[in-house]
C-alpha cells in the first residue's frame, strides 16, 4: 500500500518547528524525511537524524543523477530531499513528512501530485517579528532578512492544500493532526479493504 507524502512549508519563525515535533510524537509511524545539506553539522546534531552531511561534490553527483525530489541552495550551501529515502518509505506504507520551503515544495508538486501541501502562516507580520527577536538568537541583520525572506514567500500560501494559521498552538497542532487523519481515509489509501467490504455485499469495485 503507496502511503501520504505530506509537505510542510512556513516562514521562519511561524512555529513550524515545535509542531511538528508535537505532529511526530502524535503519530510515531510518521516519518520525517532526513535532507541532505553539504554545510557542516552544528553542535549536537546528527548524521541521518537532523541531515544527512554530504560533501559537496557527492551532492552535486546525486543531483546530477536525479536523485533529489527537490533542492536549492542557501548562503552557499546545498540542500535536497533524497528521493529514494521518501519513496522507500512511502512504497513500504509509511507516510513521510517533509519539512520544505515553498520552492522546495513546488518542485516536490511537480513529481508527486497527490502529495499533500500544509502552510504554517503566522497571525499577522508584527508576531512573526516578535516570535523572532523573542527567541533572541540571531543578529538584527539575520532578523530583517528573516523578514525579507517571509514577505516573499508568503504569497505562496495559496498554492497549498491547507493553510493552517498559527495563533494559539493546541489548535494549530490539532488542524495539523486533523489534516494528517483525512489524508488516511482517502479512498485510494483504502482501495484493497474497500474492493473486499464491496466484495462482501456481493458486489464488485
Amino acid at each position: 500500500m503507496r502511503a501520504n507524502v505530506y509537505i510542510v512549508s512556513a516562514p521562519s519563525g511561524s512555529g513550524k518547528t515545535t509542531l511538528l515535533q508535537s505532529l511526530l510524537k502524535t503519530f510515531t509511524d510518521l516519518k520525517f524525511s532526513v535532507s541532505h545539506t553539504t554545510r557542516l553539522p552544528r553542535q549536537a546534531e546528527r548524521n541521518g537524524v537532523d541531515y544527512f552531511f554530504t560533501e559537496r561534490s557527492r551532492f552535486q553527483e546525486m543531483a546530477e543523477r536525479g536523485d533529489f525530489l527537490e533542492s536549492a541552495e542557501y548562503y552557499g550551501q546545498l540542500y535536497g530531499t533524497s528521493r529514494a529515502f521518501v519513496e522507500e518509505h512511502v512504497n513500504s506504507g509509511r507516510d513521510v513528512i517533509l519539512d520544505i520551503d515553498v520552492h522546495g515544495a513546488r518542485q516536490v508538486k511537480e513529481k508527486i501530485k497527490d502529495a499533500i501541501s500544509v502552510f504554517i502562516m503566522p497571525p499577522s507580520f508584527a508576531e512573526l517579528e516578535r516570535r523572532l527577536r523573542t527567541r533572541r538568537q540571531e543578529s538584527d541583520e539575520a532578523i530583517h532578512r528573516r523578514l525579507e525572506i517571509a514577505r516573499s514567500e508568503i504569497a505562496f500560501c495559496r498554492d497549498y492544500d491547507y493553510i493552517v494559521i498559527n495563533e494559539v498552538l493546541e489548535d494549530s497542532l490539532k488542524a495539523l493532526e486533523a489534516i494528517v487523519r483525512a489524508g488516511r481515509v482517502r479512498p485510494w489509501r483504502q482501495q484493497a479493504r474497500i474492493e473486499e467490504i464491496i466484495a462482501s455485499f456481493g458486489g464488485t469495485a
